[in-house]
């Protein structure tokens, strides 16, 4: 019998009325406990007034007592992002597959700092290796605050020689190891009810091309969308994802090993110089801190404009 009652947007009989009035009380439920959830993981969100309480600005890049990991964290950009956030009072762990010693020599510099480091050795395509690695700095530190992917490979290969085994090695060095380390970092944070951040370390080669690369291309192309993935997926945890994509970075010998592409680069980008493992760390160390507590999901261009730069 349709007896005409107005309710919501729906006029209709009496059991429409009634799985009407049903659903919106489910609705209703799952909107209480999506908040409830939202508090415990995240204190400081209450998601029906949309606030979060601003720090002081003396404490937007202030890390003490958080703890950090930096995958391929023992040399050139990795061990600047190692050393940027132990300034910023974290404790670190610099994780090395190969490098063993130099990641003892960026412990070392660590401890002058006065602040707490450890290396770890694992290879983070390994997903039992990657949890071993989160399990070592819970361990060692009692807690992890923020993952920086920064572990990688980049060869030169043109695309008519490459081997299976080629793309797999770069695809999975570059990318695998991205999601593994992400998901084992994620679950780590959402166990510790800790609302951590993750800052993977792409490049303008994900958007750009260049000869060789077509490996590292479609593999940084692939870390820039998974971290939009993961930033929709694990906001509701308090989670934030973002990426940096570097350009042209200084290193020992770059000026004697490719001088015709450190010219050409200088001569293209606005700001005429190679970009220093700090103006990454920087970056990462933004993108980590509540400076940045409402952006996730975003690539941060960091390449001194050359991608700004016109094409013609």
């Amino acid at each position: 019998m349709n007896i005409g009652i107005y309710f919501g947007t729906q006029t209709g009989t009496t059991e429409g009325i009634a799985t009407n009035i049903a659903r919106q009380l489910i609705n209703h439920a799952a909107s209480i406990r999506s908040i409830l959830h939202a508090r415990r993981v995240y204190p400081a969100v209450d998601r029906r007034i949309r606030h979060v309480a601003s720090p002081s600005v003396n404490d937007l890049l202030n890390f003490a007592n958080k703890t950090v990991i930096v995958s391929g964290g023992s040399d050139g950009i990795g061990r600047g992002i190692s050393m940027r956030f132990a300034e910023a009072g974290a404790d670190v762990v610099v994780h090395f597959n190969r490098s063993a010693s130099r990641a003892a020599e960026t412990v070392a510099q660590i401890h002058r700092l006065g602040r707490r480091a450890v290396s770890v050795q694992a290879d983070v395509t390994d997903a039992a290796q990657v949890h071993q690695l989160i399990e070592s700095a819970i361990s060692e530190f009692g807690r992890l605050d923020v993952l920086i992917n920064n572990a990688g490979v980049y060869p030169v290969n043109p695309l008519l020689a490459l081997s299976p085994d080629d793309w797999n090695a770069v695809v999975s060095a570059n990318l695998t190891s991205v999601h593994l380390c992400t998901q084992a970092s994620a679950r780590s944070f959402i166990a510790q009810r800790i609302a951590g951040a993750i800052v993977n370390i792409a490049s303008i080669e994900g958007t750009h091309t260049a000869p060789g690369h077509s490996h590292y291309n479609a593999a940084k192309a692939g870390v820039i969308m998974h971290t939009k993935s993961a930033a929709a997926e694990l906001g509701t945890h308090g989670i934030r994802v973002n990426a940096v994509s570097p350009g042209l970075i200084w290193r020992d010998g770059i000026e004697q090993g490719w001088p015709d592409g450190v010219r050409r680069w200088q001569e293209r980008a606005p700001l005429h110089r190679l970009g220093l493992p700090d103006d990454v760390a920087d970056a990462c160390l933004f993108l980590a801190s509540s400076a940045a507590r409402w952006v996730t999901g975003i690539n941060l261009v960091v390449d001194g404009g050359v991608t700004a730069a016109p094409a013609f």
